[in-house]
Order: structure tokens, then C-alpha cells, then sequence
């Protein structure tokens, strides 16, 4: 796990040094699904917890309907983009377009997906994959637009990102506009409930504070 974090063996639980932390996050996903709004959440989170953070997007992102990806490296790092095999995490809003960004994530890696049941069209058996409808559950609270941030929740309760849910929420409250400040929150707390009484992955690792 690079230098932030040893693994305690055969336990598969890895623990975060949060002084030397060094994470690679990609997301994914197409116009107009949040891509860039949960960049800058985890920008923000970074921030708040006084660590290095760079990002960057990529591919289309003026464009609704066209693919987006995000680079997120926290830590320090120098170049914004993140190379092929080395990022850490991939959170794919779009499931479809999911293994198109798979070659980017390192062996071992976790693939995080919105979709009931989703797998990527090319599954990668070295990588650790976990879904949740994301956007089911973002609709059935009147919000579909949300689906970002319930997958943001969900991956805070698989213990897969560098922040915890209370450091999200403060992110979230400093850049969401009022209006939309209740749902993005709420959101939030039912993808991370989700992700509490979550049992189906492939190969899942889980990081502990």
C-alpha cells in the first residue's frame, strides 16, 4: 500500500498513517452526473485536514452526455495525472464506461461502481470491485442528480478514501449552494448507510483509520 498504510496480515484490513498519506483517486462518469462537484468535495476535504491535495479533469467535461474523469491525488505528488496502474481508487458513476479507466488502477486497487450489481464491461480480476445503485437510491429520494454523492457515502463506509463522513459533510456545507445543501447531505448519509451493511464484493479491502 505504498507508503501511507500497512497491511496487517491475512486480515485484509489495511491502516492509514493519516500523517503520511499518499492516495490516488480517480472518478468517472458522463456529463452532467456530478463528476466534477465530487472532485472538489474530496478537494475540499483534503484541504480541511491541512494535506497536499492536486486534482484535474479530463475528457469532454464541457460537454453533457460525454465522458468525464477526474484525478484526485492526495499527498504529495507533483504531476496532476494520475499514470496507468497506480490509481488506488476508481468511483464510476458511470458503470458502462468503467473499464475503459481500469488499465489506470493499480493491482489490488478498489473499483467502486453505481449500478445494482454492476461489473465494468471489462472486469479485471486483479482489482477489488463493489457496487450500489447509486442513482436507484438517489431517485427514490426525489434527487437522481445525487447519485455522486451517494456513491461519495458509500465509499466513506468501505473505509476506501482518506477522509471520514463527518470531514465530507463539512466539505459539503462549504461548497454547496443552500438549496441543495439538505439533499446533498442526506445523500450522503444514506450511500454511507448503504455502505455499512454492504457484503457484496469481489475481493474487497477495507481501510481502517
Amino acid at each position: 500500500m505504498k507508503k501511507y498504510a500497512a497491511e496487517k496480515e491475512n486480515s485484509g484490513e489495511v491502516f492509514i498513517d493519516m500523517n503520511a498519506i499518499r492516495l490516488q483517486v480517480l472518478i468517472s462518469g458522463i456529463g452532467g452526473q456530478g463528476v466534477l462537484f465530487l472532485t472538489r468535495v474530496l478537494t475540499q476535504s483534503a484541504l480541511n485536514q491541512g494535506l497536499e491535495v492536486i486534482s484535474s479533469e479530463t475528457h469532454g467535461m464541457a460537454m453533457r452526455g460525454g465522458t468525464v474523469i477526474s484525478h484526485v491525488k492526495v499527498g504529495a505528488f507533483r504531476s496532476p495525472l494520475i499514470r496507468s496502474g497506480s490509481a488506488d481508487v476508481l468511483m464510476a458513476l458511470d458503470s458502462v464506461h468503467a473499464g475503459d479507466f481500469m488499465r489506470l488502477v493499480r493491482e489490488g486497487g478498489n473499483v467502486i461502481l453505481n449500478g445494482k450489481g454492476a461489473r465494468p464491461r471489462a472486469p479485471a480480476t486483479d482489482k477489488r470491485e463493489m457496487s450500489i445503485d447509486a442513482t436507484g437510491i438517489a431517485s427514490e429520494m426525489g434527487a437522481p442528480q445525487a447519485s455522486n454523492i451517494v456513491l461519495l457515502g458509500f465509499a466513506l463506509a468501505r473505509k476506501a478514501l482518506f477522509c471520514n463522513l463527518e470531514t465530507a459533510e463539512s466539505a459539503i456545507k462549504q461548497i454547496t449552494q443552500q438549496q441543495r445543501l439538505d439533499t446533498n447531505l442526506k445523500a450522503l448519509r444514506a450511500g454511507f448507510s448503504r455502505g455499512q451493511a454492504h457484503t457484496d464484493c469481489r475481493g474487497c479491502r477495507v481501510l481502517k483509520e
